[in-house]
């Protein structure tokens, strides 16, 4: 589930509104999605980095909202980040995994 504005692969559709988010990953789990990955740093080529901050900004609030909505359904919600800092914020908000593109070699903390 991307929720960046430059989404190579769904155009940025999901990150209008937290809301639009959940809504967009509720249908994915009611369509037999066992893990939702939420990302909110472009990775396609060329793409402008963002800092820690403005990655947690997009992804942080999905991630609450999401975890209260799918509580107990049995889904699994994936945080994408290369930052530590994210990463262990977005577990504190409900988080379950954390997928690190870069195998933890961008972020001597992860």
């Amino acid at each position: 589930l991307n929720v960046t504005p430059d989404s190579f692969s769904d155009g940025g559709c999901h990150n209008s509104s937290v809301e639009a988010a959940v809504a967009a990953a509720v249908e994915m789990v009611r369509e037999g999605a066992d893990i939702i990955d939420i990302g909110g740093q472009s990775t396609r080529p060329r793409a402008p980095r963002l800092t820690a901050e403005e990655e947690s900004a997009r992804v942080l609030p999905v991630i609450k909202a999401l975890a209260a909505e799918l509580k107990g359904t049995g889904a699994v919600i994936s945080v994408d980040t290369f930052y530590a800092e994210v990463a262990r914020q977005a577990v504190q908000a409900g988080a379950h995994i954390v997928n690190d593109v870069s195998g933890g070699t961008l972020d001597p903390d992860m």
